[in-house]
């Protein structure tokens, strides 16, 4: 089977260096675009030096639509405007869109779910094998637990982290909420301060630490009556999230239009 053609989208972030890297370093995947905001100082730039290897003549640039149409798939850890307008690109040309964009708005998540009609989206707030597990297991004890039992999620990432709670603590409250049978955004609370009065029964917390260079660290907290269950899951290298996406796009080749999850792609969807 031919190398499946590949554009990372903020090839000149952390995460987008590491992506460069899993490619290159993979025999299935070939780097075919690297692009940038058109603002960064990183434009014209070889994406290979970027990542700390030699270089591979593929220049970070800013026009997004030449490199989609080149390509058959664009993996896409960015910002949600800059993800919401590659989707339109994507869905335009019928091409697989990878996204681990995290903080996006009901709106952002209305347009990606209508380009999903005419491409091929598998949409993650975390791409990793094991929180994606994490995430199927929460499930399943939220629906063997009753509401005596309380749901925390706690989280900590770096300090250079712009949105709280994490794409990931929202992946492992929705799957808590699922579990439930209930709607997150009706039962969560995502900060406490000040006279909060008494936890209400059935409410998913949230609390997120920052700081240090932290690559991710979350907890799931069943806390009841004289008994604590703690589910964790702690990343050390961001190359997990990279082989994560490259295993997404791998499957993403052979099905039809419409919009995934990595649950799907591991097949957990019904776990």
């Amino acid at each position: 089977m031919a190398e499946m053609r590949l554009v990372v989208a903020g090839a000149g972030g952390r995460m987008g260096r590491t992506l460069v890297k899993a490619i290159t370093e993979s025999k299935e995947f070939s780097l075919v675009g690297a692009l940038e905001d058109a603002r960064s100082p990183l434009i014209g730039w070889d994406s290979g030096t970027l990542a700390g290897m030699p270089e591979n003549g593929v220049k970070l640039v800013g026009d997004a639509a030449p490199l989609v149409s080149k390509a058959d798939a664009i993996i896409d850890f960015t910002a949600p405007v800059a993800t919401v307008a590659i989707a339109a690109l994507v869905a335009k040309e019928g091409k697989i869109h990878i996204i681990g964009t995290t903080g996006l708005s009901p709106a952002d998540e209305t347009k990606i779910k209508d380009a999903a009609k005419r491409a091929v989206i598998v949409k993650s707030g975390n791409m990793s094998l094991g929180v994606n597990l994490l995430a199927a297991l929460t499930k399943r004890v939220a629906r063997t637990l009753d509401l005596s039992f309380d749901v925390e999620i706690l989280e900590m990432h770096h300090n250079q982290k712009v949105d709280a709670p994490s794409g990931t603590a929202l992946l492992l409250g929705r799957a808590a909420a699922d579990g439930r049978g209930i709607e997150l955004d009706k039962q969560s609370v995502k900060s406490r301060e000040g006279h909060t009065g008494a936890r209400k029964s059935g409410d998913i917390g949230f609390a997120a630490l920052r700081g240090g260079s932290v690559v991710g660290e979350h907890s799931v907290i069943f806390a009841g009556p004289a008994e604590r269950l703690e589910l964790a899951h702690k990343a050390e290298d961001r190359m997990i999230f990279a082989r994560g996406a490259l295993h997404a796009t791998r499957w993403a080749r052979d099905q039809k239009a419409g919009l995934y999850s990595m649950m799907d792609v591991l097949g957990l969807k019904d776990f």
